[in-house]
C-alpha cells in the first residue's frame, strides 16, 4: 500500500482515545478540502483550466473534482479570461447568487488587469466589479500556476474565521462594490 499523505490535523488536545480542538478549525479544514468551484471561462485561460482538470495535473486530488455550473451550488468563482464591460453586470450577478462563504480566483492577466486589451470595451480587472481573493498571473497561466492559486485559496479558507463574513470590515468591502 503506498504511503498516503493525510491532511494536517488542527491544533488541539489529544490523549488515549480522544482529540479535542476548536470547531472553527475543523470547519476550516473541511471547507478547504471540499471547495466547489464555478468556472467562468471566457477565453484561453479556460483552456488551461481544462488541462488542469485533466489527468496530467488532476485538480481532483485537491478536493476540486465537483465542478459546479450553478452559482447557487458553488463557493469558489474562478474567473478565467477576458471580461468585456458588458459582462461586468453578469459577473456581479453570478457572484451575488453564490451563497456565503464565497471566494474569487482571478486567473490570468486579462481577469486580473485586462491583459493586453487596454481598450474601451474590456474590463481592466474583475476587481472593478467584485472583490478578488487570489490573483493567478500569466498569459495564459500554466496549470501549475492555477494549482498554486487553488492552494492559496485553500489556505485562506482553512484559516478564515467563521465570523469574518459578519465583521463591519467585510460588510464595508461589499458595500464598496454595491453588493448587499
Amino acid at each position: 500500500m503506498p504511503d498516503l499523505k493525510l491532511a494536517e490535523k488542527p491544533e488541539g488536545y489529544e490523549g488515549q482515545g480522544f482529540f479535542a480542538t476548536r470547531l472553527d478549525h475543523v470547519i476550516g479544514l473541511a471547507r478547504a478540502n471540499s471547495i466547489w468551484p464555478l468556472p467562468f471561462a471566457t477565453s484561453c485561460c479556460g483552456i488551461e483550466f481544462m488541462a488542469t482538470m485533466g489527468t496530467n495535473y488532476d485538480l481532483a486530488r485537491f478536493g476540486m473534482e465537483r465542478l459546479s455550473f450553478s452559482p447557487r451550488q458553488a463557493d469558489l468563482l474562478m474567473v478565467m479570461g477576458t471580461v468585456a464591460k458588458k459582462m461586468g453586470p453578469v459577473l456581479k450577478q453570478v457572484y451575488e447568487q453564490m451563497a456565503e462563504p464565497r471566494w474569487v480566483l482571478a486567473v490570468g492577466a486579462c481577469a486580473s488587469s485586462g491583459g493586453i486589451f487596454d481598450t474601451y470595451s474590456v474590463l481592466q480587472g474583475i476587481d472593478k466589479v467584485i472583490p478578488v481573493d487570489v490573483y493567478v498571473p500569466g498569459c495564459p497561466p500554466r496549470p501549475e500556476q492555477i494549482i498554486d492559486g487553488i492552494l492559496q485559496i485553500q489556505e485562506l479558507v482553512k484559516n478564515e474565521s467563521l465570523r469574518r463574513r459578519h465583521t463591519p470590515e467585510y460588510q464595508e468591502l461589499l458595500a464598496s462594490y454595491n453588493i448587499h
